[in-house]
């Protein structure tokens, strides 16, 4: 038994008793058995699909310091997604323009923080979202999209929001846009 200064999100009821989160419990075994870390996640994907890998981001932007974050930040690291990988015929399409444009080629789905940005250049700190109204037509998308950016504006990320529409109508001037942000010395407008 240890005692720790909780936050919230490190703590949930599960009947009636107050226990850490899923998350907390994986990050504090981690410091007393580094190697079951993966195991712990590897379960938790496998039993009752509560992998949940933005709440594990989260935890390890604010526990750096804790015994169990480098055993947990290197399991967390297997379930990262490739930062090559699209979900969506919309961020394919941008990838595709991003790299005829000269630029160089985003990360995508990549997570930061416990926010999975759609396009992300870690090295200039700068992620793009792509939209669509059939994905973010609802007030609830309204509001949590303005306190993410918020979020992201505090760690230093800037966040440029693109739509299906803009991409279609204005590829060229999203695309200066991006190039710009990037401190792009040259740029090729896409044919």
């Amino acid at each position: 038994m240890h005692f720790a200064s909780l936050v919230d999100e490190d703590t949930t009821v599960l009947d009636g008793i107050p226990v850490t989160s899923a998350a907390r419990t994986v990050l504090d075994l981690a410091a007393l058995e580094p190697g079951r870390a993966s195991g712990d996640l590897k379960r938790l994907e496998d039993g009752e699909h509560r992998l949940d890998l933005r709440r594990f981001e989260a935890l390890l932007a604010r526990s750096k310091g804790h015994k169990g974050w480098a055993a947990l930040a290197e399991a967390v690291s297997l379930y990262r997604p490739d930062p090559t990988v699209t979900r969506s015929d919309l961020e394919r399409r941008f990838r595709a323009l991003v790299r005829a444009a000269g630029l160089p080629a985003p990360a995508t789905n990549f997570v930061v923080a416990g926010y999975e940005l759609d396009c992300y250049w870690p090295d200039h700190r700068l992620a793009v979202e792509l939209d669509t109204y059939g994905t973010h037509g609802s007030r609830l998308s309204f509001e949590e999209d303005r306190k993410r950016a918020r979020a992201l504006g505090l760690l230093g990320i800037a966040v440029e929001r693109v739509t299906d529409r803009q991409l279609d109508r204005e590829a060229d001037e999203v695309l200066r846009a991006v190039a710009a942000r990037l401190g792009a010395a040259t740029y090729s407008a896409p044919a």
